[in-house]
Formats: C-alpha cells, sequence, structure tokens
C-alpha cells in the first residue's frame, strides 16, 4: 500500500476520498483544448471523487461542441457508475478515438450525471481547472485530472492496479 503524501493548506488528498465514489458538483471553470479549439468550457460541472484517483470532471453536454463529438459503438461498464458510452471527438484533420464517455443512464447515485461528458486529459492538447493546466492521471485506463491541489500518489501507473 502506497504512503499517502499529506495534503498542504487548500489542498486535497486522494487518500481521503470515498469508496464507493462520491458525485459533487463543481463551480471551478473546466476547459477543453483540442487541435487549437476550445471544444468544451463550463463553470457547471460535476466531479467524481475516489480513493486512490485524482477527480474526474464532467461537463453538461450543453458547454460541450457536440459537433466534434461523434458516437462510438464503444461501452464499457463501472461498479459504480452503470453502462458509460464513448465518442469519438474530430477537429480538422485530428481524431482521438474513444477519447470521451459519458453514462446515458448512471445508477442511482450517480443519477445527476447522466449525458454529462469526461475527457481523458492526456488525448487532448489541454485541460484546465480554473487556469492551471492539468496533468493526466497516469495509465491509460482512468480519465482523473490533477492539479497542484490534488495530493497523491495516484492509482494508474505501473504496479498500482492492486491499490
Amino acid at each position: 500500500m502506497p504512503t499517502p503524501i499529506p495534503p498542504g493548506p487548500g489542498q486535497e488528498s486522494v487518500w481521503d476520498y470515498p469508496r464507493p465514489p462520491r458525485l459533487e458538483d463543481s463551480a471551478r471553470r473546466i476547459r477543453v483544448m483540442f487541435n487549437g479549439e476550445v471544444i468544451a468550457d463550463s463553470c457547471r460541472t460535476k466531479r467524481v471523487l475516489e480513493t486512490s484517483h485524482p477527480p474526474v470532471y464532467y461537463l453538461p453536454p450543453e458547454d460541450v461542441q457536440m459537433a466534434y463529438f461523434r458516437p462510438t459503438p464503444k461501452a464499457t461498464f463501472c461498479e459504480w457508475k452503470g453502462l458509460a458510452a464513448y465518442y469519438t471527438i474530430v477537429v480538422g484533420d485530428r481524431r482521438v478515438e474513444h477519447g470521451a464517455w459519458y453514462y446515458p443512464e448512471p445508477t442511482a447515485p450517480f443519477r445527476e450525471m447522466a449525458h454529462y461528458i469526461a475527457v481523458y486529459p492526456g488525448s487532448m492538447e489541454a485541460c484546465y481547472v480554473d487556469d492551471e493546466q492539468v496533468q493526466a492521471q497516469p495509465g491509460d485506463f482512468y480519465g482523473g485530472w490533477i492539479t497542484s491541489d490534488i495530493m497523491g500518489p495516484f492509482k494508474g501507473g505501473l504496479d498500482t492496479w492492486g491499490w
């Protein structure tokens, strides 16, 4: 088991996040850039907090440039949130297959995030929380957003699967 990094004033530790995860509203400004375009910009997001994971931000579809998002047949299942559907993001000559996901009919505790969209920050040109550019959670399975106010260590890298 890893040793949590103690949070300082104004910081959060992912080791204080719950399991099962919790959904909460966020008023922080979330922006997503891809191929020179702002493809999402919102101050009305929701974030999912889960032990050992940086937050994943979900944006309301009204604040996403849906013309760049194309549904795919891919689906995955989360034991907490239910069945996820995916989008491929296409802006100009660049695309990210399955770069975004959402829950059309999430489980009861996550019902408020139905159709809200999350992106993998590591696949985007840049993602921001307020004016801070985020670092992507390690690995290609999770979509967490790491900022200076979130302390780890974080699940997702090599040798962390059993955390």
